[in-house]
């Protein structure tokens, strides 16, 4: 016994001669560790299953901008399955005749763009010849035949690169159709779906994660209209100016801006890059620096009036972990990636937020997520810990 108790007494003597300062950085090191290895292993799954979790991200983002339609046309006492195909096929339309009328718009601009462009080399090549540069015609030629030597002997990586896209297509149009079918059970049935996976857990968080759970969501749609409207303003506001500018395809860059404003900050950025390039390609100096004016003031108006007005009130995230997000998403999963990072930050946050709280402690602050039916010989509160009873205060 005496062994014992001295074998304790050396260890903790042990454990005293430690600094407490190294013993604090073990311990968040070793708890850092840990969590660096579950992101690492969500990281690789994430990738293995991407064609996977990529449509039913899509598919939550358009639920969530979608579901409130939904619910509007069940309150107004429309069976639930038809408000779901109204809805969806109402979305299907807008979709489909927005597209339409941009690749028409496109078809009938790339006439004048063609000429435009051909315009543009033209006078490049002169200022080349007369300008500083002072470059002959012969030099010109050397240095189009290089870039054409350049290009067949690149040709087996340009064919592989088209290849890769032809399967890329493919994959694009499977995620399609799978976000297309998730979508149509998360509106008709998202509640039922939430509410099973909500009674997998113990008993004592149902509550809580049901509460945080709908916490997120209503953050995630709160996200999506907000951003919706900005992407609006933002394509309205560049299309106007590439129109009166008298950029050509005016309408397919306003589009690209619209759907660039689905990414905060980086996809606005893009997009008018382009829009800019474009410009200068097919217009000119001076057309460019005014679009690029439009786009700079477009841009003021979304980051000190539309953002913090709409988005601030949606979700709370600082600007910088946006910036993180995004570029971390971009580098994971690519486009996809960029797009679903920041409302899986901002779902993150609200559900964070709400655990930390604790709401759903009690009940009347629950939501009644789960189907309108119970078992009959077991009432539906007992049964899932997650409704409250019907009497509840």
């Amino acid at each position: 016994m005496a062994t014992v108790r001295n074998a304790a007494d050396k260890a903790v003597d042990a454990q005293q001669a430690i600094p407490f300062s190294l013993r604090v950085a073990a311990a968040i090191g070793w708890r850092f560790l840990v969590l660096a290895g579950v992101l690492w292993v969500l990281g690789k799954v994430f990738n293995e299953l991407r064609v996977v979790v990529v449509p039913v991200g899509v598919a939550l983002l358009l639920s969530a901008l979608l579901a409130p339609a939904v619910d509007k046309l069940v309150t107004w006492r429309v069976p639930r399955g038809l408000a779901t195909v109204l809805v969806l096929v109402g979305g299907l339309a807008v979709v489909g005749g927005v597209l339409t009328f941009v690749i028409n718009a496109f078809i009938r601009g790339l006439p004048d763009m063609r000429e435009r462009v051909a315009e543009s080399i033209n006078a490049i090549q002169d200022w080349l010849k007369n300008g500083p540069p002072h470059l002959t015609q012969d030099q010109l030629s050397g240095y189009v035949e290089k870039f054409l030597e350049s290009l067949k002997s690149n040709q087996e990586a340009i064919t592989s690169g088209a290849l890769t896209t032809a399967g890329t297509v493919g994959e694009l149009l499977t995620g399609m159709l799978l976000a297309l079918f998730t979508l149509i059970f998360f509106l008709y049935d998202g509640r039922g779906i939430w509410s099973f996976l909500v009674r997998l857990l113990p008993g004592h968080v149902r509550a809580r994660t049901a509460v945080a759970g709908s916490r997120g969501f209503a953050s995630l749609v709160g996200y999506v209209r907000a951003t919706a409207m900005v992407a609006v303003v933002d394509a309205v506001g560049i299309g106007i100016g590439l129109w009166a500018i008298g950029v050509p395809l005016a309408v397919p860059l306003a589009a690209l801006v619209f759907l660039g404003g689905f990414v905060p900050i980086v996809g606005a950025l893009i997009s008018g890059s382009v829009a800019v390039l474009v410009a200068l390609v097919t217009s000119g100096v001076v057309p460019a620096l005014l679009v690029l004016a439009v786009v700079l003031a477009v841009q003021q108006l979304e980051g000190h009036v539309l953002q913090p007005l709409l988005l601030g009130r949606a979700v709370q995230l600082h600007p910088l972990s946006v910036v993180l997000g995004i570029t971390v998403g971009a580098s994971l999963a690519g486009i996809a990636g960029a797009l679903l990072s920041v409302p899986l930050i901002a779902v993150s946050n609200a559900v964070v937020r709400s655990l930390a709280s604790g709401e759903g402690t009690r009940p009347s602050e629950v939501d009644a997520l789960e189907p309108e039916e119970a078992e009959p010989d077991e009432p539906k509160e007992a049964r899932d810990g997650v409704a409250p009873p019907r009497n509840a205060p």
